[in-house]
C-alpha cells in the first residue's frame, strides 16, 4: 500500500489558514473617525445599484390614460414594496407551521464512511534475573520449593508495535419521538397562531395602502382645487385692480387705492405659484404611495362634483362590534395570545418523561495489518434497536422560569389585546364624529360660498358705480377666497372621513370570503 508523507497534509492545512487569515484581515472599520472611509469592494455594491435590477420590474404606467382611484389602488396593490414583505412574512409563517409537524415524523438519516489509520502500540523490553530464575526451577524440580515468588524482572528498553486499520460502514438509523405530553402540539399550536397573524398582519398592509392611497388621491385632488381657487382669486383680484384703474382714469379713486390693487393681484399671483408648489408635492406623495418610480407620468382623475361618500347607515354601537369582530390588528392580537397560551402549555409538557424509539442498520467492514503483514479482518452486518425514555429531574430550575417567562407573557398579551380594543372603540368614534361633522359642515360651505360670491359681485359692482368702498370690496374678495378654500377643505374632509371611517371598522379593502363548495 502506497503511503504519502504526513508533511504534505499539514503544510496544506497551514497554507489554507494562513490564506484565510489574510482575507480577513481586509475587513474592519474604518481606520480613524476625522474622515470618510472606502470598504472593500464598495465598488460591487454601487455598481449594483446603479444597474437597478435588484427588484422585480415595476407596474407599467400609460402616460396617456386618466387613472381613477380604484386603478390607482390597484397598481399600489401589485407594485408596493410593502405587500410584498408581508406576503413573504406571511409565506415564511407557514413554513414555520410544516416545520413544527415535521416533529411527528421520524428521522431517518444514512450514513456511510471509510477510512484509513496507520498508528503504533508501544511495548515494554524486560529483562529477567536468570539465576533466581533457576534456582526456582531445580527447587521445584526437587520438590524443595515451599514458597514460590516471580522471579526478578526489569525494563531495560523497549519497541513498538505498527498497526493499520481500514475501515468502511454504511448505515440507516431511525430516530422517532413517540410521546412527549403534548409538546408537539403545543409548538404547532404557536405556530399556526403565528401564521394567523401574519396572514391578517398581510391584510392590515393592503388596507394601510388602500387607505394611504385613497388619502394621497384625495390630497392631491384637493391641492388641485386649491390652485383652481388660487387662480380664481388672481382673476378676482385683477378684476378689482381693473375696476380701481378706471376709477382712478374717471377721477374717482386715488393712486393709493391703485397701488393696494397692484399689491393684492402680486400677492394672489404669489398664491397661486404656492398653490402650484403644494400641487406638485402632493402629486409626488401620490406617486410614492402607490410605489412607482416618482419620474413617472401620471394622470389622475378629477372627483366628479356630485359625489359624496354615503353615510353608513349602522348606528355607532354596530360600527364597533363590528369593528372588534373583523380588525386585522385585533385578530392579530387574539392570536398573540393564543400563541402564549400555547407555549404555555409547551414549557408545562417539559416536566414530563418523553419516549423514543432509536434503530439502526447496516454493513461495517475492518481489516488490520500489524507489522506490514497481510491484512485481516472482516464485514458484517449490524443493526440494534432500542426505546430510550428521558425522564427530567433537576435542570437548575430553568423549566420554571420558561414558566413565569410564559405566563407573564401571556398576561401581557391579553392586556395588548384589551388595549388594543379600547383604541379601536375610540378610534371608530373618532372617525364617526369626524365624518358626520364633515357632512354638516358641507351645507354650510355651500352657503356660504353662495353668499360670498353674491357679496363680492356686489361690492364691486357698488365699487364701480362709485357706491362702495375699496376697503369693502377687497373683503368681500377675500371672503370669497377664503369660503371657496373651505368648500374644498369639507369636500376633502368628507372624502377623507369616509376612508379613515372604513378604516377603523376593518371595511377597507376587505378579503372576500371563499365560497363553501358543496359535497
Amino acid at each position: 500500500m502506497s503511503r504519502s508523507s504526513p508533511k504534505t497534509p499539514l503544510i496544506a492545512l497551514i497554507l489554507t489558514v494562513f490564506c484565510g487569515a489574510a482575507a480577513l484581515g481586509k475587513d474592519g472599520p474604518p481606520p480613524s473617525p476625522e474622515k470618510p472611509w472606502a470598504p472593500p469592494k464598495l465598488g460591487e455594491y454601487e455598481a449594483d445599484l446603479a444597474r437597478g435590477n435588484l427588484h422585480e420590474e415595476p407596474v407599467a404606467i400609460d402616460p396617456k390614460k386618466t387613472y381613477t382611484l380604484p386603478e390607482l389602488i390597484d397598481i399600489a396593490q401589485r407594485s408596493n414594496p410593502d405587500t410584498r414583505v408581508a406576503w413573504e412574512r406571511a409565506r415564511q409563517a407557514a413554513a414555520a407551521v410544516g416545520l413544527g409537524q415535521s416533529a411527528y415524523f421520524p428521522y431517518l438519516v444514512a450514513s456511510a464512511g471509510a477510512g484509513y489509520e496507520r498508528a503504533f502500540i508501544p511495548f515494554p523490553k524486560l529483562k529477567v534475573n536468570q539465576q533466581q530464575l533457576l534456582e526456582e526451577v531445580s527447587a521445584g524440580l526437587s520438590g524443595a520449593l515451599t514458597n514460590p515468588s516471580l522471579p526478578d524482572v526489569s525494563v531495560v528498553g523497549g519497541g513498538t508495535l505498527t498497526t493499520e486499520v481500514v475501515a468502511s460502514r454504511a448505515a440507516v438509523s431511525v430516530k422517532w419521538l413517540l410521546l412527549d405530553f403534548g409538546e408537539r402540539d403545543a409548538m404547532v399550536d404557536a405556530a399556526k397562531q403565528r401564521l394567523m397573524m401574519a396572514n391578517v398582519g398581510f391584510n392590515a398592509m393592503h388596507q394601510k395602502i388602500v387607505f394611504g392611497v385613497t388619502q394621497r388621491f384625495y390630497e392631491f385632488n384637493t391641492a388641485r382645487q386649491r390652485v383652481a381657487v388660487a387662480l380664481s382669486a388672481l382673476r378676482a383680484a385683477e378684476t378689482v385692480g381693473q375696476a380701481a384703474q378706471a376709477r382712478l382714469d374717471n377721477g374717482l379713486a386715488t393712486k393709493p387705492e391703485v397701488l393696494q390693487a397692484e399689491q393684492q393681484t402680486a400677492q394672489a399671483s404669489f398664491d397661486l405659484e404656492a398653490a402650484r408648489g403644494a400641487e406638485s408635492n402632493a402629486q409626488v406623495a401620490l406617486v410614492e404611495s402607490l410605489g412607482i418610480p416618482p419620474t413617472a407620468s401620471l394622470q389622475v382623475a378629477d372627483i366628479p362634483p356630485k359625489l359624496v361618500p354615503a353615510n353608513p347607515e349602522r348606528s355607532l354601537d354596530t360600527l364597533i362590534d363590528r369593528a372588534l369582530a373583523q380588525r386585522p390588528d385585533l385578530v392579530a392580537k387574539l392570536a398573540a395570545v393564543r400563541a402564549s397560551r400555547a407555549e404555555m402549555r409547551k414549557v408545562r409538557a417539559e416536566y414530563f418523561p418523553k419516549v423514543a424509539l432509536d434503530a439502526h442498520a447496516g454493513w461495517l467492514g475492518i481489516d488490520v495489518s500489524a507489522e506490514n503483514s497481510d491484512y485481516f479482518g472482516g464485514d458484517e452486518p449490524v443493526y440494534g434497536v432500542g426505546i430510550a425514555v428521558e425522564v427530567p429531574i433537576f435542570d437548575g430550575f430553568a423549566r420554571a422560569n420558561k414558566l413565569r417567562i410564559a405566563q407573564s407573557e401571556l398576561r401581557a398579551t391579553e392586556s395588548e389585546l384589551a388595549g388594543a380594543r379600547d383604541a379601536a372603540v375610540r378610534e371608530v368614534w373618532k372617525a364617526s364624529t369626524d365624518f358626520e361633522t364633515a357632512l354638516r359642515k358641507q351645507e354650510s360651505a355651500v352657503k356660504l360660498l353662495t353668499a360670498s360670491e353674491s357679496a363680492f359681485a356686489a361690492s364691486l359692482e357698488a365699487y364701480r358705480q362709485g357706491l362702495g368702498t375699496y376697503v369693502d370690496v377687497v373683503n368681500a374678495q377675500h371672503n370669497l377666497a377664503a369660503a371657496r378654500s373651505i368648500g374644498v377643505d369639507t369636500r376633502s374632509a368628507i372624502f377623507t372621513g369616509a376612508a379613515a371611517l372604513a378604516l377603523s371598522v376593518g371595511d377597507l379593502a376587505k378579503p372576500v370570503p371563499s365560497p363553501i363548495r358543496k359535497k
